[in-house]
C-alpha cells in the first residue's frame, strides 16, 4: 500500500486545470488524506501549457516533488510538457488522442475517453469531474465522499449542473474501480484519518487575506499585479462581512500613499503588490518613514528585473526591501515560510507596525502564494489587536523626543490636540525645521526604534543536529523542501536554521556561525541576497550556496542534490 502519491494535471490555460484541483484536493482531504497542492503557469489567459501537482499522503506534506505516480494530460502537449519528469512508475491516464503511444507502456496506461464520457452527458466540460472521478477511486476515497463534495462545490449553479457533474464523477469512479481490480488493487491505496477530515484548505494567498484580517486591517489599497493581486481579491470579497474599505487605487503611487493617509487618520491599512509595484511605492515608504506613519505592506516576489516572468516565482526582492526608499529609517521584514506563517505573521505585522510606527514588510512569493495544503485552523484566540493611538492633550506634540524612539501617536478629530505632520524635517510639534542639531535628535529617535524591534525578532527555528558541523541558513518557502530533504539524507552533524523574520537580523545568529565549521544558504535567487545580509550583519562570509533561478521552486529532488553536494565539501 502507498504511502503517497504524486498526481499532476497538464493542460492549457482555460481547460479546468483549477476546477480538478479544488475538486481532488477537497475530495481527499474529506477522505482523511493529507493535501499538498502547488502550480506552474505561462502568462496567458487562455492557450500555453501549464500544469498543477498535487501530493497526496498519508501524512502531513508541504513540498513540491518532481516524481509523478499519475498524469492526466488535458492536451496532446501535455506529456511533452512534464517530460522530464516521467518515469518508468508513471501511470498515464486520459483520452488517447492526448497519449503519445510511445507512452502508452510507461508505468502502465489508462485510457479514459474522457471528452466521451462528458459530451454523453450533455458538456465536454464535465470531462475533468470524470478524471477526479477516476484518481478517487484509484486511492480508495469512497464514492460518497466525492457525491456529496461535487454537490455542494456545484450548488451554486443549480441543481442540474451540480448532478451532471455528480454523474460525470460517478462515470470516472467506475473506470477508476475496474482498473484497480484488474491490476492488483491496492497500487495506489492510502490509509486515511479521521483528523484530517475536520482541516481547513488554505492557500498562502488565503493566509496572508486572513492574516490581514485577524491583525485588524480595515483598509487596503492596491493596485493589481501578479501574483499579489489575489489577496486583494479575498480580502475584497470579505469586506462587507468585516468591514473592510477596499481602494482599487489608479497605480501603486496612489495606493501607498492612500495607505498612509488611512493610518494617520486612525485607519489600520496594508497593501499588495509585487516587485514591479513596489519599485513605484518607494517614494511613499520613504514619506510614511518621515511621518512615522505605521504601514504594512505585502510583497509577492517573481521574478524580474522589469516585468520578468510574471507568473513565476522567485526570491529575488529582499535585498532590494531592505534598501528601497531613500534615507535611514527602520523597517521590519518577514519572510513567512508556510502557509500558516503566513496567516501567524501577517496578523502580526498590523500589532508591530502599530507599536513601533514603522513599515512592516511580508515577503512572500508565488510559489507559496499559490500553494494549497490542509492545516488545522488558525488559533484565533491567543492574539489581540493591539491599537497604540492615545488621546491627545492640549499640548501634544506628534514628534516628541523620547527615550525608546517612539512618540505617542495621536489620530485626529481624538482629543484636544492638533496632530501635525510633515514630508520635511520637523520639530517635536511637527512643524518643519532646519535646525540641523534638533536634526541629528530626530534621526537618532527614529533609528532608536530599531533597538527595540530587534528585542521582538521572532528567532529562526532550529531543525538537526544540535552538534551540527555544517549549518543551512535557509529563509521563506524554502523551508518545507529543505526540512524533507533532511529526512531523506539524514540530519546527523547538520542543523538548520529557518528565518521567518529577516530583518533586523536575529542577534544570536552569530553564535551558531561561530560553531559551524561550514555554513551553506539556500535560496531562489542568484546572486545569494540572504548570505549577503548575513555578510554585511554579522561580519561572516557564508562558505556554500545553493541557488535556483528559473523561476520554479525548489523540488525535494533538486534540494537532496544541492545540500548532499555542499555538506560533502
Amino acid at each position: 500500500m502507498a504511502k503517497e502519491l504524486s498526481i499532476v494535471i497538464c493542460g492549457q490555460a482555460g481547460q479546468g486545470i483549477k476546477t480538478v484541483e479544488n475538486l481532488l484536493t477537497g475530495i481527499m482531504k474529506r477522505s482523511g488524506l493529507h493535501v499538498f497542492s502547488c502550480k506552474e503557469f505561462m502568462s496567458r489567459i487562455r492557450g500555453g501549457m501549464n500544469s498543477t501537482s498535487i501530493r497526496v499522503s498519508s501524512r502531513r506534506v508541504r513540498g513540491f516533488v518532481e516524481k509523478m505516480d499519475i498524469l492526466i494530460p488535458l492536451d496532446p502537449g501535455g506529456i511533452e510538457h512534464v517530460r522530464e519528469r516521467i518515469s518508468g512508475d508513471t501511470l498515464i491516464i486520459g483520452d488517447l488522442e492526448n497519449i503519445d503511444p510511445e507512452d502508452l507502456e510507461t508505468g502502465g496506461s489508462l485510457p479514459v475517453a474522457l471528452k466521451t464520457i462528458a459530451r454523453e452527458l450533455g458538456n465536454a466540460a464535465f470531462s475533468n469531474t470524470v478524471a477526479v472521478g477516476v484518481l478517487a477511486a484509484l486511492v480508495g476515497s469512497p464514492r460518497e465522499v466525492g457525491t456529496d463534495f461535487i454537490r455542494e462545490y456545484f450548488s451554486s449553479k443549480g441543481s442540474e449542473v451540480a448532478d451532471k457533474n455528480i454523474a460525470a464523477f460517478g462515470r470516472g469512479y467506475d473506470e477508476g474501480a475496474a482498473w484497480r481490480e484488474a491490476n492488483g488493487g491496492d497500487r495506489f491505496q492510502l490509509d486515511g484519518s479521521d483528523a484530517v477530515r475536520d482541516e481547513l484548505l488554505m492557500s498562502g494567498t488565503e493566509g496572508v487575506g486572513m492574516g490581514a484580517i485577524a491583525g485588524g486591517c480595515n483598509f487596503l489599497a492596491f493596485y493589481p499585479m501578479s501574483p499579489a493581486t489575489g489577496v486583494g481579491i479575498f480580502i475584497a470579497k470579505q469586506a462587507d462581512r468585516f468591514d473592510i474599505l477596499v481602494e482599487q487605487a489608479e497605480d501603486e503611487i496612489a495606493a501607498v500613499n492612500m495607505v498612509a493617509g488611512g493610518w494617520y487618520a486612525g485607519a489600520r491599512g496594508m497593501t499588495t503588490t509585487s516587485g514591479g509595484g513596489f519599485a513605484l511605492m518607494t517614494e511613499g515608504l520613504s514619506l510614511a518613514a518621515m511621518l512615522e506613519t505605521p504601514m504594512v505592506i505585502h510583497l509577492a516576489q517573481r521574478p524580474g528585473p522589469a516585468t520578468g516572468l510574471p507568473t513565476r516565482t522567485g526570491q529575488e526582492d529582499l535585498l532590494f526591501v531592505l534598501f528601497a526608499g531613500h534615507g535611514e529609517f527602520p523597517r521590519v521584514v518577514y519572510t513567512p515560510g508556510s502557509v500558516e506563517e503566513t496567516f501567524y505573521l501577517t496578523r502580526e505585522a498590523f500589532n508591530l507596525a502599530d507599536k513601533f510606527q514603522v513599515p512592516v514588510f511580508i515577503l512572500t512569493d508565488q510559489y507559496l502564494l499559490d500553494s494549497t495544503c490542509n492545516l488545522p485552523p488558525p488559533d484565533i484566540d491567543d492574539h489581540k489587536v493591539i491599537r497604540y493611538v492615545v488621546k491627545t492633550e492640549p499640548s501634544y506634540q506628534r514628534y516628541e523626543l523620547t527615550e525608546n524612539g517612539i512618540s505617542p501617536r495621536g489620530i485626529p478629530g481624538y482629543g484636544e490636540g492638533m496632530v501635525t505632520v510633515d514630508s520635511d524635517e520637523h520639530d517635536e510639534s511637527g512643524h518643519i525645521t532646519e535646525d540641523l542639531q534638533l536634526r541629528v535628535r530626530m534621526v537618532d529617535k527614529r533609528l532608536k526604534k530599531l533597538e527595540g524591534i530587534t528585542g521582538e525578532v521572532i528567532p529562526p527555528v532550529f531543525f538537526g543536529d544540535k552538534d551540527f558541523k555544517t549549518l543551512i541558513l535557509g529563509w521563506g518557502s524554502t523551508l518545507p523542501t529543505i526540512r524533507e530533504a533532511l529526512e531523506e539524507i539524514g540530519s546527523e552533524g547538520i542543523g538548520y536554521l529557518h528565518f521567518s523574520q529577516v530583518f533586523p537580523l536575529w542577534p544570536e545568529l552569530i553564535q551558531y556561525l561561530d560553531r559551524a565549521e561550514r555554513t551553506v544558504a539556500v535560496e531562489n535567487n542568484a546572486t545569494g541576497q540572504f548570505a549577503k545580509l548575513v555578510a554585511m550583519t554579522t561580519g561572516r562570509q557564508i562558505d556554500g550556496q545553493v541557488l535556483k533561478y528559473n523561476g520554479l521552486p525548489f523540488s525535494r529532488e533538486e534540494m537532496i542534490a544541492g545540500l548532499k553536494r555542499e555538506v560533502n565539501k
